[in-house]
């Protein structure tokens, strides 16, 4: 819990303050504007308040953008280091990155502009803090501290508007804001956009990068070979002989792409079985002759099965004598 001087109740912590690193830090971001990180504790374990204010002093740019992000500290402390923002020429603008809480978000209510980075938050309260002594001393301690959360809840109502008995309200409660709530209460003026904005050049968009993938070995795709239609094997010429082999080649292959064969031994020509022509159907004297399927019977006619011509002679059966003498 926040404390209320706790430098001047604990000697030694001046001391360990000045040795340590300092909980802030300027920057000069550019030729008119300069940065102030208060990242840590205000006061006690970080720095003094007269610190802070010996560098404030050399800041000449017309901007000061003070980056916030800590738990907050002393409450005078803060009150001072509050007031020398306000005095400041520059045009202060308190930027909070993590979190104002305590007396760290009175700090933020001195600036001229509060905005909050996205997810940051800020807490308000009641000022604590610790005492020793008899019953009196303890009802003493109990009015300073209320007095001292009244004048913190009015940096809050000189910001946000509100009285001081509703802040008080808020501040008892112990109340937590997030970027959105902040804006909404008054605490904070804007929040910040969550990523910078793209400017898109001018003129037509660039082309889709293309990429050679030559340097992986990739060529492209293989080129297909041209299928070749299967031919006779040489276990049906071992069968039907390369006489019979040679004339089923030449029947089943067309007539331009005929090779030629190699002439083989003459043998006796095998003579077509005639095929037995089925009879004409009669007419009859009530049907109508039609003359068109009559100019064309002739293109009709099955023809003698090849196949069945060639291979005629394998299917010759032998004579019961031959097979006895065998």
């Amino acid at each position: 819990m926040p404390f209320i001087d706790l430098p001047d109740k604990i000697p030694g912590l001046r001391m360990r303050a000045r040795q340590d690193q300092p909980w802030y830090q300027f920057r000069n971001v550019a030729a008119d504007e300069a940065e102030l990180f208060l990242y840590d504790e205000i006061g006690g374990w970080g720095t003094l308040a007269e610190d802070f204010i010996a560098e404030l002093e050399a800041i000449t740019t017309p901007k000061l953008r003070v980056r916030v992000s800590s738990p907050g500290g002393s409450v005078f402390e803060g009150v001072a280091l509050a007031n020398a923002l306000r005095a400041h020429p520059a045009e202060v603008t308190v930027q909070v990155d993590g979190i104002a809480a305590s007396i760290a978000s009175v700090i933020a209510m001195a600036a001229d502009r509060v905005v909050m980075q996205p997810q940051a938050m800020v807490m308000v309260h009641d000022a604590s803090g610790v005492c020793m002594g008899n019953a009196q001393d303890m009802a003493d301690m109990a009015a300073l501290l209320d007095k001292i959360s009244d004048n913190i809840a009015d940096a809050y109502g000189a910001k946000a508007g509100g009285t001081r008995d509703e802040w008080r309200q808020v501040m008892k409660a112990e109340t937590w804001y997030t970027a959105e709530e902040a804006v909404e209460a008054g605490l904070a003026d804007e929040v910040m956009p969550a990523r910078k904005q793209q400017v898109k050049p001018d003129g037509d968009e660039p082309e889709m990068r293309t990429f050679d993938l030559a340097a992986y070995g990739y060529h492209g795709p293989r080129p297909t070979e041209p299928k070749t239609e299967a031919g006779l094997t040489e276990d049906i010429r071992s069968l039907i002989g390369e006489e019979i082999a040679a004339q089923l080649r030449a029947a089943v292959t067309p007539p331009a792409e005929k090779q030629p064969t190699v002439p083989v031994a003459e043998t006796t020509p095998v003579e077509p079985a005639p095929t037995p022509a089925e009879p004409a159907p009669e007419a009859t004297a009530t049907e109508p002759v039609d003359e068109w399927a009559a100019m064309v019977a002739h293109l009709t006619q099955d023809e003698p099965d090849t196949w069945s011509v060639l291979v005629s002679n394998l299917t010759t059966t032998a004579s019961s004598s031959a097979a006895t003498e065998a």
